[in-house]
C-alpha cells in the first residue's frame, strides 16, 4: 500500500481518528473522551466485527464512517483519518499497528504496546520509516496525583528513594481475554505493567534484574492458560529496589509507595481512571494527604498525542517507553519459569514524565455497554 500524504484538515485543526476495536475500555473511556478532547481530537471513523456494535455506536457518537476489520486497509487509504486509536487484544496491537504506519497514519496505541520485544521494535521501526508519530496510551503520564508524586520525589522532599512497592489485583471473570495466553493475556501484562512503570517514573531510571515468582490455581477455570498472581523484585542502580505484585485472584487493589532516607508517599488508588486518587506525603512523622479528583485521563493522552500530530513534536510516552516495558515483563516471566535472577538490558530513555504535561479534564459519566461485558466479577 502506497504511503499516503499525513496531512490533517485545515480550519480549526483536529485530528481525526478511527477507534480501533470496540471492547470495554473502548465504550467506557475511549469514545466517550472525544467529548473533552474535541479542541484538537474528533473520531471519524470506527473498526469492528459487529455490525450491531458499529451501527449502535455510530450514532451514539456521531460517526459517518465504519469498518469491519477486513477493510480496515480501505479506511487507511480513504484519506478520512489522521491517526489510529488501538484497543485491540494485545496479540494484535503490532499487525494493526504496522499496517497503519504503512499507510502514512499515525499511531496511538493502547499498552501494553506488544506481546514481545521483537513486535515493538518493528511497530517503532515502521513508524519511523514512514514518518508517523507512534505513542503508547500510558494516560497517568498526564494525571495530576502521579506528576506530584513524581515532582515530589525530584525535588527532594523524602530524600533518597530507597524502595518502592506497588501492587495492583482484580478478581477477573473467567474466559475473558485477559487470561487467553494466545491473546497476550496474563496479569503482568494488564495489572503488572502499571506497577513497573510507575517504578520507572519514581525512580527516574530503568532496572538491571529481576527475580520473580509466579503462581496458578489449578483449581480454579480461569487461570488454565495464564498465572493467577506474579511478584517480582526489581534492581535499579544506586541499590535501589522496587517490588511488584500482580494478581487476577484478589479484591480490586491499586497501590504504590516510595520510601526515601527522610520519608515516604503514597498513592491510592494509584491506577485507577474511575475513582479520584490521594496523595499522602509524609516527613518526620506528618503527614499532608490531598485528594486529586477523578479526571479524563484517556481524553488528555489524546489531547496530548494530537498535539504531537499537529505540531510535529515526538510523544513522550513512545514506543521506546513501550518497549522498555515489554522487555522486563519478559525478563520477570523467565526468571518465574527458570527460578532464577535474570539481567534486564537497558533502554536508553531521553524523555520521562514531568510536571509540565498535567493535562485536566473533567471525568466523563460511565455509558451503557452494548455487546461488550466488563473484566471483572460481580
Amino acid at each position: 500500500m502506497p504511503t499516503r500524504k499525513k496531512t490533517v484538515s485545515k480550519g480549526p485543526a483536529k485530528v481525526r481518528y478511527a477507534v480501533v476495536g470496540l471492547g470495554y475500555f473502548s465504550q467506557t473511556a475511549i469514545l466517550p473522551a472525544f467529548a473533552n478532547a474535541g479542541k484538537n481530537s474528533r473520531v471519524s471513523a470506527l473498526i469492528s466485527d459487529d455490525p450491531a456494535k458499529l451501527k449502535k455506536l455510530a450514532r451514539k457518537y456521531g460517526v459517518e464512517k465504519t469498518y469491519g476489520y477486513d477493510d480496515f486497509d480501505k479506511c487507511l487509504a480513504a484519506g478520512e483519518i489522521d491517526a489510529v486509536l488501538i484497543a485491540l487484544p494485545n496479540d494484535l496491537h503490532k499487525e494493526y499497528a504496522v499496517r497503519a504506519a504503512k499507510a502514512g497514519v499515525h499511531v496511538l496505541c493502547e499498552k501494553p504496546m506488544a506481546v514481545t520485544e521483537r513486535e515493538c521494535e518493528e511497530m517503532i521501526r515502521t513508524a519511523n520509516e514512514h514518518h508517523v508519530k507512534l505513542m503508547i496510551a500510558y494516560r497517568l503520564h498526564f494525571e495530576a496525583a502521579t506528576l506530584k508524586a513524581i515532582e515530589t520525589i525530584r525535588a527532594g522532599r523524602i530524600g533518597d528513594p530507597r524502595f518502592i512497592h506497588t501492587a495492583f489485583s482484580m478478581q477477573v471473570k473467567e474466559g475473558n481475554i485477559r487470561v487467553k495466553a494466545d491473546k497476550g493475556g496474563g496479569s503482568m501484562y494488564d495489572l503488572g505493567i502499571y506497577c513497573i512503570n510507575a517504578a520507572r517514573y519514581l525512580f527516574q531510571d530503568e532496572p538491571y534484574e529481576v527475580v520473580a515468582f509466579s503462581s496458578a490455581k489449578d483449581d480454579d477455570p480461569r487461570f488454565q492458560e495464564v498465572d493467577e498472581m506474579t511478584s517480582a523484585i526489581l534492581r535499579f542502580p544506586g541499590e535501589r529496589m522496587a517490588s511488584i505484585t500482580s494478581s487476577f485472584g484478589a479484591s480490586d487493589f491499586a497501590l504504590c509507595s516510595v520510601v526515601g532516607t527522610k520519608g515516604e508517599l503514597r498513592l491510592d488508588p494509584a491506577f485507577d481512571y474511575a475513582f479520584p486518587i490521594k496523595l499522602d506525603i509524609t516527613v518526620d512523622g506528618k503527614t499532608k494527604s490531598k485528594e486529586f479528583p477523578k479526571k479524563d485521563q484517556v481524553a488528555a493522552e489524546i489531547v496530548y498525542f494530537s498535539d504531537c500530530v499537529l505540531t510535529g513534536k515526538e510523544p513522550e510516552p513512545s514506543g521506546v517507553e513501550g518497549l522498555a516495558d515489554i522487555r522486563i515483563i519478559r525478563a520477570i516471566h523467565e526468571s518465574s519459569r527458570a527460578g532464577k535472577p535474570v539481567a534486564i538490558e537497558r533502554v536508553e530513555k531521553r524523555k520521562r514524565p514531568t510536571g509540565k504535561m498535567e493535562i485536566n479534564l473533567p471525568p466523563v459519566k460511565k455509558p451503557e455497554l452494548f455487546h461488550a461485558d466488563k473484566p471483572t466479577q460481580d
